[in-house]
């Protein structure tokens, strides 16, 4: 069971890292950026996200696993579809964003090559997408 039908995943048990690491896949990942989102500006969120986030990889022994740029990108995509919307809301957004939760691998594949997230630099920095071209901008 993902930990987001969970009521253990707020930001407080997020920056505690109280939350069951077996459970806390992508899509609470992406709650939390969600839940995160509807408290502070996408700069301060993303600043308090990665700083939780490093906190609790590294608490489960799994510092090696936390990668920057993958982690802005869902904030900035999360901030921006959040915008879009005329009363968001997680289950609605959940619902129509099926491809940040379910499609993560495929989403972050037109954005960017599989060399460049997986170098150091992207990991330890945020990296602009180096697949431009396919972006609709």
């Amino acid at each position: 069971m993902s930990a987001v039908l969970t009521p253990a995943v707020t930001i407080a048990t997020f920056e505690a890292a109280t939350i069951d690491a077996e459970t806390f896949d992508h899509e609470a990942h992406v709650y939390v950026a969600w839940l995160y989102l509807e408290r502070w500006p996408l700069g301060e969120a993303i600043r308090r996200f990665s700083a939780a986030l490093r906190r609790f990889t590294a608490k489960v022994g799994a510092e090696g696993k936390y990668h920057e740029t993958i982690s802005w990108f869902f904030m900035v995509q999360v901030d921006q579809r959040r915008a879009a919307m005329q009363q968001p809301t997680w289950l609605v957004f959940q619902r129509d964003n099926a491809d940040l939760i379910d499609g993560a691998g495929a989403l972050l594949s037109r954005y960017y090559s599989k060399e460049l997230l997986a170098s150091d630099l992207a990991r330890q920095h945020f990296l602009l997408p180096d697949k431009l071209a396919t972006m609709n901008l």
